[in-house]
């Protein structure tokens, strides 16, 4: 067997970045945004509510992109929120720590870099080591990432105290926290866009995509045909754990402290918004299109929610609906392809 017969088959540039899957849920993403601007329009589709609904989904949405890897994989990572809040606390204190009187509200640029760097190491760290015991010391993903998750909150609160550093540079702040560019568009935004186009890139266009997807619907029949299949899943967890970093930093500038006790169902939320998007919690099946239409999809409940006047609570039953639905709905699809 070859590379090129773990491949998918050979389709349109644009079946493969959407996939079939992502077309019903993207229909019910429309039909939440349509309900919700009928039931209020003088303050539903407005301007400022997609530009803060858009802010609010940038964080997340780069720790789904790394968690749409894992997934197709067949693998998991529950540490991804707890990744984001010791990046951030680590970029954080950085900065503290090179400030004058370690107060960083003044911090130049070289400063808010060396932040940056730091954060984006302390994600990839603990993604290098979720990736080594998955793929080297065989330990089940959901185990080890269980194990990051309370190790790299531990951590945090170790460093801190257990307290949120406020001590942001103002120049972050005002930049990537608030900052807009091309007529008005946040910063935070264009950054997740960023992330994502190279993550469509990169999962639908590349040798990297294809033995991601060929590991995850056969990982056995992928290193009989030559993958580096140990390697390559350090690589996918490693990924994850640096873009995890990045939100972190990403949210340490919108927020302006580490938000510590914030990000408890980060994980949750990015694997819910990856599977309703139509990627297999068995492997082998996803997009990133369909990642971001499911991203949006608790997104726009919870404004829709608070904005119609309807109690927050709830939106995890309604999520629970959509999440189970999609679960379901790929069962369909492997029986009816299993059948062929």
């Amino acid at each position: 067997m070859t590379v090129e017969t773990a491949e998918l088959p050979e389709r349109r540039l644009w079946q493969r970045i959407s996939g079939v899957s992502t077309v019903w849920i993207g229909l019910v993403l429309i039909v939440l945004y349509v309900a919700f601007s009928i039931a209020r329009p003088d303050a539903f589709p407005t301007r400022f509510t997609l530009q803060t609904l858009l802010i609010e989904t940038s964080v997340l949405l780069v720790l789904s992109i790394g968690m749409t890897f894992v997934i197709i994989t067949a693998g998991i990572d529950l540490s991804v929120g707890m990744v984001l809040i010791f990046s951030g606390v680590l970029g954080s204190k950085t900065m503290e720590w090179l400030s004058p009187g370690q107060d960083a509200s003044h911090a130049g640029w070289g400063i808010i870099a060396a932040g940056f760097v730091i954060s984006l190491a302390g994600g990839a760290l603990w993604g290098l080591i979720n990736g080594v015991l998955v793929a080297r010391a065989k330990i089940p993903p959901l185990i080890v990432t269980l194990g990051s998750f309370g190790a790299a909150l531990g951590a945090a609160q170790l460093i801190t105290g257990g307290v949120d550093t406020r001590t942001v540079p103002e120049n972050l702040r005002d930049s990537l926290g608030f900052g807009t560019l091309l007529g008005g568009v946040p910063d935070l935004v264009l950054v997740a866009l960023v992330v994502t186009l190279f993550g469509a890139w990169l999962l639908h266009t590349t040798r990297f995509g294809r033995y991601t997807y060929a590991i995850g619907s056969n990982a056995e029949a992928a290193r009989r045909s030559g993958i580096g299949v140990t390697r390559h899943l350090i690589l996918v967890y490693l990924m994850t754990g640096l873009l995890s970093g990045l939100a972190g930093f990403m949210n340490l500038a919108y927020f302006g402290t580490t938000t510590i006790a914030g990000h408890g169902t980060d994980n949750l939320d990015a694997i819910a918004g990856v599977v309703i998007g139509g990627t297999s919690l068995f492997g082998g099946t996803g997009t990133i299109v369909g990642t971001v239409i499911g991203v949006f999809i608790p997104s726009v409940l919870r404004k829709g929610f608070v904005i119609a006047g309807v109690p927050v609570f709830w939106q995890p039953i309604a999520v629970s609906i959509v999440l189970v639905a999609a679960v379901w709905f790929d069962q369909l699809r492997r029986k009816a392809r299993d059948r062929k």
